[in-house]
């Protein structure tokens, strides 16, 4: 592996021709996984592309001029201290703000990468061909944003942002809502059972540590195994079921955790203030994700967390 300060010129040139293939080949790539979803930003992606293949010809046309046909084959991945790419193409769910932000930062690095060149040149019409190449990339930012402003009109970004928002409801709001309910909820019961049953914050903990867990393992695998996303469009089955499965278990450590605290009735008071904090979280999502009337998910969220956590109390201390 070498170090970029020690390319050559024909090296330096033979990479960057390497830099903007592979930039074209994702651009593209982009375009054909949105296409179906979001056409308007494919066929930014599609433009962006083109430019891209037109700083490849040009970059081959001088390399054959100054070094002849022969081209050593070199990448970034051959280079140390290089740019690198976060291959968020080969994602199963390719979320439309994840490949905007990413184009956002290759056009950055691209840019990052000719001026540098360009400084190291010793050779003028490279020089002058590398820097004109940094100032085009280090203005693609608004360019993308012309492009953006063609190609996404209004109505068309609205539909998309309104699809996007839709795909992160299905892939990750809803799973993970589901099982922070389970969590915080489902556990009152048995946690709140042990910790009055026993008067043990010891005890209340452990209890509460398995319940958690087990419910987190639970939900995840219903999740992960209920739907393969394939026709529902939920997204990737054990993506939904690790969401589902962490905030299930995030739900019932929040009021397992004060039980650490050893008097009994501190833990337990604390305990509460966390159930109450847990509750309001859960109607604030159902409210801002899902839709819901705040007033009706407090009623219900909260109804539904008091009974449970009454039940708990009552059967520990009988």
């Amino acid at each position: 592996m070498k170090h970029f300060r020690d390319l050559s010129e024909a090296e330096t040139l033979a990479l960057a021709i390497a830099n903007e293939e592979e930039d074209s080949r994702i651009y593209r790539n982009f375009a054909l996984r949105l296409r179906a979803s979001y056409p308007g930003t494919a066929a930014m992606f599609e433009a962006m592309a083109e430019e891209e293949q037109g700083h490849r010809h040009r970059l081959l046309t001088l390399y054959e001029q100054k070094f002849g046909p022969e081209m050593p084959y070199i990448t970034r991945q051959d280079v140390r201290g290089f740019l690198r790419r976060r291959p968020v193409w080969l994602m199963q769910d390719l979320r439309i703000e994840t490949v905007r932000a990413q184009a956002a930062l290759m056009e950055r690095e691209a840019g990052q990468f000719y001026a540098k060149a360009a400084e190291r040149a010793r050779d003028t019409e490279i020089r002058r061909l590398l820097g004109d190449l940094a100032e085009v990339e280090q203005k693609h930012e608004s360019r993308a944003a012309a492009l953006e402003t063609e190609k996404l009109p209004d109505a068309v970004r609205s539909a998309e942002d309104a699809e996007a928002r839709r795909m992160l409801l299905l892939q990750v709001v809803q799973p993970g809502l589901a099982g922070l309910i389970d969590g915080s909820v489902s556990t009152l019961a048995p946690i709140f059972a042990a910790a009055f049953a026993t008067q043990n914050s010891w005890d209340a903990f452990v209890v509460g540590l398995a319940a958690s867990i087990g419910a987190g393992i639970s939900m995840g695998l219903t999740e992960a195994l209920s739907d393969d996303g394939e026709i529902t469009g939920r997204g990737h089955p054990w993506v939904r079921g690790v969401v589902c499965g962490l905030m299930t278990a995030l739900g019932g450590l929040g009021h397992t955790l004060p039980y650490l605290i050893h008097d009994f009735w501190t833990a337990t008071l604390v305990a509460g203030l966390v159930v109450a904090a847990e509750l309001f979280a859960i109607a604030w999502i159902r409210w801002r994700y899902m839709e819901t009337p705040f007033t009706s998910a407090i009623v219900q969220v909260v109804l539904g967390g008091v009974l449970v956590l009454l039940t708990g109390i009552f059967i520990g201390s009988s």
